[in-house]
This record gives structure tokens, sequence and C-alpha cells, in this order.
């Protein structure tokens, strides 16, 4: 009895060991979370320079006044 236990033990752990190291796949779950976190930062951007955003006009202006003064066109 002790002996069969033993074996399924042995025989479970190498499976459950040998799913630990299988690395395949992973690279693909990467991508498509560096995929995701590029969607949602669109997402995020195009929401605040949005037409009804403040946030996106504010920046657009700090933006243009920092260029300006880049060129000699501003104070």
């Amino acid at each position: 009895m002790f002996k069969k236990v033993n074996e399924l033990f042995v025989k479970s752990s190498l499976k459950v060991r040998g799913m630990i190291e299988n690395e395949r796949g992973s690279q693909t779950l990467e991508w498509i979370g560096i995929a995701a976190v590029v969607v949602i930062v669109v997402g995020i951007i195009s929401t605040a320079f949005s037409s009804d955003a403040e946030f996106g006009k504010t920046v657009v202006k700090k933006f243009s006044d920092w260029i300006a003064k880049i060129g000699g066109g501003g104070a």
C-alpha cells in the first residue's frame, strides 16, 4: 500500500514539476500583456485629448508655449 502511495506521489510531483518548468507560451503571454498595456494607454490618451477634456487642452497649450520658447517666439 505504501509503495503505491509513494509511486503516485512521485508521478504527480514529476508531472507538476514538468508543468512548472514548461515555459512554452510564456512569450506569447508577455506580448499579449504588452498589447493590453498599449491599448489601455492609447485609450487614456484619446480620452484625455478628446474635444471635451480640459486636460488635453491644457497639455496642448503647455507644449505649444514650450515649443514657442524654444523657437524664440515666446517670452
